[in-house]
C-alpha cells in the first residue's frame, strides 16, 4: 500500500499546526512517522468532539482500536496513519499498549463531567498530552518512558484545556474537576497558569534525559506559557519560540 504522506503532512499542519511546526525539527525520515501519529491522536481527539452522543463517541474508539489490533495481526491497514505507523510497530519503536492506552483515555471525555479532582484531571492529561508526547519521543530514539517528558506534557495540556474552554461549555460539559466546584473563569485561568509555570519548571531537569534527536517531540510544550496567559501567537512568534527551547534544550 502506497500511502500518500504529503497528504498527512498537511492535514496535520491544518489541523495540529504547532506540532506539525516543531516536527520540521525532526531528522527527514521521521517526519512522516510524526504526522502519522499526530494525525492519529487528532482523530481519536475527535471522537467525543464530533459524536452527537456516547455511543457514537463509543463506536468510532472502538472502530480505531480495531485498527491498531489489525496491525499487529499483520491485517490491512484501515487508515494512513496505521499504514505509516506500522513500520515503528514492527520495529519496536511503537508499542501496542501504548496506542490502545492513548485510545482508552478519550473515553472519559464523553461524559459531561469527566474528572472527579484534579488528580483525576492530572492522570487524564498524562494519558493524553503526556502519551503522546512520549509516543512521539520514543519515535525519534527515546526511551518509552513517561517521566522525562511528563511535565511538558501537564504543561501543554494544561493550556488546551485552557484554550478549549469554550467548546466545552458550547457541548454542555466541562473539564474542570468536580471537586472544583463552579469556579468563576479568572480563576481557573489564574490555576493553570500555575500549574503551567510549575511543570515547565519541573521540566527542565526531566528533560536532560531526553535524547537531543528527541526534543521535537516535546518542543512545542514551549508555546504552553503563552497560551496559558491567554496569548496567540503568530506564525514568526511560534519559530522564534521553537528555535530557541531547540537550541537550548529547555522550555
Amino acid at each position: 500500500m502506497t500511502v500518500p504522506l504529503e497528504n498527512l503532512d498537511a492535514d496535520v499542519r491544518k489541523s495540529d499546526p504547532d506540532r506539525w511546526l516543531a516536527a520540521r525539527f525532526a531528522s527527514a525520515p521521521r517526519r512522516s512517522e510524526l504526522a502519522a501519529l499526530y494525525t492519529f491522536n487528532h482523530e481519536l481527539a475527535r471522537a467525543p468532539e464530533t459524536a452527537t452522543n456516547p455511543l457514537m463517541g463509543e463506536i468510532r474508539l472502538a472502530w480505531w482500536r480495531e485498527g491498531v489490533e489489525a496491525l499487529f495481526e499483520d491485517g490491512a491497514a484501515r487508515h494512513d496513519a496505521l499504514e505509516v505507523l506500522r513500520g515503528p510497530m514492527r520495529e519496536g519503536r511503537l508499542s501496542r499498549e501504548r496506542l490502545e492506552a492513548m485510545i482508552e483515555a478519550r473515553h472519559a471525555e464523553l461524559n459531561p463531567i469527566p474528572f472527579a479532582d484534579e488528580a483525576d484531571l492530572v492522570s487524564h492529561i498524562d494519558a493524553t498530552a503526556g502519551a503522546l508526547m512520549a509516543a512521539a519521543a520514543r519515535l525519534l530514539g527515546a526511551s518509552d518512558e513517561m517521566e522525562p517528558v511528563r511535565p511538558a506534557g501537564r504543561a501543554w495540556g494544561w493550556a488546551g484545556l485552557l484554550r478549549a474552554q469554550a467548546w466545552w461549555s458550547a457541548k454542555g460539559r466541562r473539564w474542570t474537576p468536580a471537586a472544583w466546584g463552579e469556579p468563576e473563569p479568572e480563576e481557573i485561568a489564574a490555576h493553570v497558569r500555575h500549574r503551567v509555570a510549575d511543570s515547565l519548571a519541573e521540566s527542565r531537569t526531566a528533560l536532560a534525559a531526553l535524547p537531543v534527536a528527541a526534543f521535537p517531540a516535546v518542543a512545542y510544550a514551549t508555546l504552553s506559557r503563552a497560551y496559558a496567559g491567554g496569548r496567540e501567537l503568530t506564525e514568526l512568534g511560534k519559530q522564534a519560540r521553537l528555535v530557541k527551547a531547540s537550541l537550548t534544550g529547555k522550555l
